[in-house]
């Protein structure tokens, strides 16, 4: 004997039709999305795996046309003679001997700024905010001579000093990441501990960093990147070739073995892995730190 659809469940069901036509509607728009997500994503990992493929393939098989995507032999000792033409471990050490100082002095200078910009109230303080702000508009470049002739002057040309020390002065764009991460905080746990006779270094230390662990990673990161990339200012302060930065001999490399594509490719890939590795474990802390960080002006 069938059995009946109670009467009190045709309106829900009834009801329920108008959404599935609705998520039909929209799904020729999520296809037009999802396909235009694809090519862009194509359009960034192919030069990556353009430089990856290149790095392991033999030189007879570098300028063919058409191109051959996969190598029909692997030749991985393109990374033994790069290796072997190119310092690359002691210009590894340099780098990352630059790199965590810089973020060492990021993450001390901006965090304390951004605190006394954030919870501490006292006059002017957006003003010099906005001026702070202003100073993103100025090109590095401009600054670039002045700086070097100060340098110079006080004997830090062909040191690591440049390239680390200016971080602990602080940087416009992670002050403004760290203090809007600091005002979606709510206030009422430093009120907490001043009405316990904490002091605004007890609030700091105890409250304000452990909770903007997010924003603090993202702001490594970003300087990490930023050191490890850069170019320009390891070029203009570093004179002496055991001083080098991999960005630094990388260039060097081009110069000297510039026909060896093979040999040149594989020191880039050992170059840009390490950003892409750290990357991968850090995205969801990073991604995390970004979002949060403008939930609050």
């Amino acid at each position: 004997m069938p059995i009946d659809t109670p009467p009190r469940a045709m309106p829900a069901l009834y009801a329920r039709r108008p959404d599935f036509r609705r998520r039909w509607s929209r799904l020729p728009a999520r296809i037009l999305i999802l396909v235009i997500l694809l090519v862009l994503t194509a359009c960034f990992v192919l030069p990556f795996y353009w430089l990856l493929i290149t790095s392991v393939k033999p030189m007879d098989e570098l300028f063919v046309f058409p191109p051959i995507w996969v190598p029909h032999h692997f030749a991985w000792d393109n990374f033994s003679n790069a290796l072997g033409f190119f310092p690359f471990w002691q210009y590894l050490f340099n780098t990352v001997e630059i790199c965590v100082g810089t973020v060492a002095g990021t993450l001390i200078s901006n965090s304390l700024i951004a605190y006394g910009l954030s919870r501490i109230d006292w006059p002017g303080r957006n003003l010099v905010f906005i001026l702070l702000l202003s100073t993103l508009l100025l090109p590095s470049q401009v600054t670039l001579i002045p700086l070097f002739i100060m340098f110079a002057h006080i004997g830090w040309v062909d040191t690591y000093l440049p390239l680390v020390v200016p971080a602990f002065f602080g940087n416009a764009f992670f002050m403004f990441l760290l203090r809007q991460f600091f005002l979606s905080i709510p206030a009422e746990l430093g009120d907490a501990v001043r009405v316990d006779g904490g002091s605004e270094w007890t609030i700091f230390t105890r409250i304000i960093l452990p909770l903007s662990i997010p924003a603090l990673a993202t702001v490594a990161l970003f300087a990490f990147i930023n050191s490890w990339n850069d170019f320009l200012g390891p070029l203009v302060y570093l004179q002496t070739e055991s001083k080098y930065t991999l960005a630094i001999g990388l260039s060097t490399f081009l110069g000297q073995y510039g026909s060896q594509w093979s040999w040149l490719m594989a020191a880039s890939a050992l170059v840009f892995i390490p950003i892409v590795v750290l990357f991968f474990f850090t995205q969801r802390t990073f991604i995390q730190g970004i979002t949060l960080t403008g939930s609050k002006g």
